[in-house]
């Protein structure tokens, strides 16, 4: 090992840290304070890139020709500025969305945010363009630095020592002024806070405001590092969470001693490149990728809140109940009702089950052979059953999981590689590949049900990322990047008509099997143990193994899902694992309603559809999509299915008459 290549690459490792660490620093204080998974937090840094390129290009020499500044102060003045106008765009997010979601369920907030990120991306995309944008040299730091003898940057040395003056400076007014003290105070008690007279609506406002400054002051100071592009908003958000999460919530410490460890595991990565162990030749440079979900996943099996949290994990998932629980429904005296009466008061939900049914059955003979409909509506179908399988572990089981997608790829990658290296047909790849799926399933099921809450959902993405990583890297077996193509149905299912119908019949039959499961005593103990662990715990219930079967059961259907997506594309890529497929199932399930069992159909056909009409007609979907999502979280708050709502009613007053 060269050991000047491995300090040069330990004061990259450092100043990644320190610009890592200012962004994890500000996701630390919102989630202290608001509680809210801001998953739009890498778009604020996104932002600060883009604003601090534009202000150093216009602010520095309309400064020098006004007042006479030297381009260098320009600079750092445009710096300062993109964080104060990422704080402002901050400010006015928080008053006008976020205000609304402090009390909803965590899912809530995260569809919220979600959809924020998506606006912002397209907004960002019309200001700025699609092109990457490298910024230039920092004014007074673009030479090198001396250090024992060898040549760094002299930037790097300037944000190693900037990460921990910021740390000292949040340190100081956490402990040391009363705003700190109203912000400790609401990280663990804001009922009582709020008692005594502090306005907590206004520190909320001031705290995602300087959070999403925070952020925007480190896009602004990566400038000089990395291009602003269009994608920094998904990978920096992925690492804050990775850090936050490692640190333990709420560690502002914990969350500078995670980035630096981040740093410079991967630094030591790169430097060691490829070198020979015992005949077997490791590529450390790739494990870059995948280093920092490794080290989260470790932590959290044996440290569950994190390396800086005292706190414990396995606490009673009744204090989310309100997420999960079902609406409730009080059912009237079916006594002196006809059978007609009945029917429709007490199965309602399965009447209209039928009818979708039925229509979904007519539709190969109303649209023309081959029809692009049928495409779009097997793309539902599918999506609808990855969507049902996810909501069985959400609305049932009360377990958050943000990387289901982990088992949506085994299945895709599982059928590719079955017909590829095995010469399976595509009736045997249907069979096997939930088999397979339900295997991994027990063996990553097993981890999560160790952990609960937020952590037990950074540890499925964890374990999904790991996965991604796996076949994003391993050429010889996945594809690399590049995927496997040449996943076709077999003959007799070749035809759009007949892989429709194929997908409507095994559609059908997985969500009426997982809908008497729900039912089944298993079901209903898998219930008792999400509304009250402690109460099923005293009843002699293994919550951990009633847990763990769920997620097995779980992982079939999602893998049946990801076997049909590989047949009916004909090919499939990493992307199949990948961060947005989970964030893709959340939102059907939420969209659609949580609390219902048509929630995952009726998610799945809004967002397929909209994805897909909207994509067509603007390449500002994502922003049309994101704004359609924050109008349906308002005024239905409940997803889709509430507007069944009013049938619901209608029926049961006319089955009292």
């Amino acid at each position: 090992m060269n050991l000047y290549a491995l300090l040069v690459q330990l004061i990259n490792g450092w100043a990644s840290a320190s610009s890592l660490f200012l962004s994890a620093a500000g996701l630390t204080l919102i989630f202290g304070v608001t509680r809210i998974i801001n998953f739009a937090h890498g778009s604020f840094f996104m932002l600060g890139m883009y604003i601090a390129y534009t202000l150093i290009h216009v602010l520095g020499p309309y400064l020098l020709l006004t007042v006479g500044l030297p381009l260098g102060v320009g600079y750092w003045v445009a710096v300062l500025a993109s964080g104060t106008l990422v704080g402002l765009i901050g400010l006015t997010t928080e008053l006008l969305i976020l205000r609304r979601i402090y009390k909803a369920p965590e899912l809530v907030q995260l569809l919220a945010t979600f959809a924020i990120l998506l606006i912002i991306n397209d907004a960002t995309l019309y200001a700025f363009g699609p092109e990457d944008l490298l910024g230039p040299r920092a004014a007074g730091l673009s030479g090198p630095l001396d250090l024992l003898g060898r040549s760094v940057p002299s930037y790097d040395i300037f944000l190693i020592a900037l990460g921990p003056l910021v740390l000292a400076g949040i340190w100081w007014t956490l402990k040391r002024t009363r705003i700190g003290l109203y912000i400790r105070a609401a990280s663990t008690d804001k009922e009582t806070l709020q008692a005594l007279g502090v306005n907590s609506s206004n520190l909320f406002t001031f705290v995602f405001t300087f959070g999403c400054a925070l952020a925007g002051w480190a896009g602004a100071l990566e400038l000089v590092r990395t291009p602003a592009n269009l994608g920094a908003d998904l990978s920096v958000v992925t690492d804050c969470f990775v850090v936050v999460v490692i640190a333990g919530m709420g560690s502002i410490t914990g969350a500078y001693v995670c980035a630096l460890l981040l740093g410079m595991i991967k630094a030591v990565c790169i430097t060691l490149g490829s070198q020979t162990l015992l005949g077997f030749t490791i590529e450390f440079s790739k494990l870059t990728l995948i280093s920092e979900f490794v080290l989260m996943a470790v932590i959290l099996i044996f440290r569950p809140t994190g390396l800086f949290n005292a706190g414990n994990s396995d606490s009673d998932t009744s204090a989310n109940k309100s997420a999960y629980a079902p609406l409730p429904y009080v059912r009237a005296d079916p006594r002196g009702f006809s059978l007609t009466q009945k029917l429709m008061q007490h199965h309602y939900t399965k009447v209209l089950g039928v009818l979708v049914f039925v229509a979904m059955c007519a539709l190969p003979a109303l649209v023309e052979d081959n029809s692009y409909l049928l495409v779009i509506a097997i793309d539902i179908l599918i999506a609808a059953l990855f969507a049902a399988s996810l909501h069985f572990l959400i609305s049932y089981g009360g377990l958050i999981s943000f990387g289901h997608a982990a088992y949506f790829g085994i299945g895709a990658y599982a059928s590719a590689l079955l017909v590829k290296t095995a010469h399976l047909s595509m009736e045997e790849c249907l069979l096997l590949t939930p088999l397979i799926c339900m295997v991994f399933g027990s063996l990553l099921g097993w981890l999560c049900t160790r952990l609960s809450g937020i952590y037990l959902g950074m540890l499925t993405l964890a374990l999904a990322q790991l996965l991604w990583a796996i076949c994003f890297q391993w050429d010889g077996l996945t594809g690399g990047s590049n995927g496997i193509t040449g996943i076709w149905p077999s003959d007799r299912w070749s035809a759009h008509d007949n892989f429709y119908a194929l997908t409507l019949a095994l559609v059908t039959l997985s969500i009426l099997i997982l809908q008497r499961i729900i039912q089944s005593p298993y079901g209903l103990t898998l219930k008792a143990s999400r509304d009250s662990a402690r109460r099923a715990l005293s009843l002699g219930v293994n919550v951990k193994r009633v847990q763990h079967i769920a997620f097995i059961i779980s992982s079939a259907f999602a893998g049946l899902a990801g076997s049909l997506f590989a047949f009916s594309k004909g090919n499939i890529s990493p992307d199949v694992l990948g961060l947005s497929r989970s964030v893709d199932a959340l939102v059907m399930v939420l969209l659609g309603g949580i609390n219902s069992s048509l929630g995952p159909l009726l998610g799945a056909l809004a967002y397929t559809s909209l994805q897909d009409l909207v994509a067509r007609d603007t390449q500002y979907w994502r922003a049309c999509l994101g704004a359609l999502i924050l109008v349906l979280l308002f005024v239905l708050p409940s997803g889709l299915a509430s507007l069944l709502h009013p049938l619901r009613r209608r029926v049961r007053t006319q089955a009292q008459r």
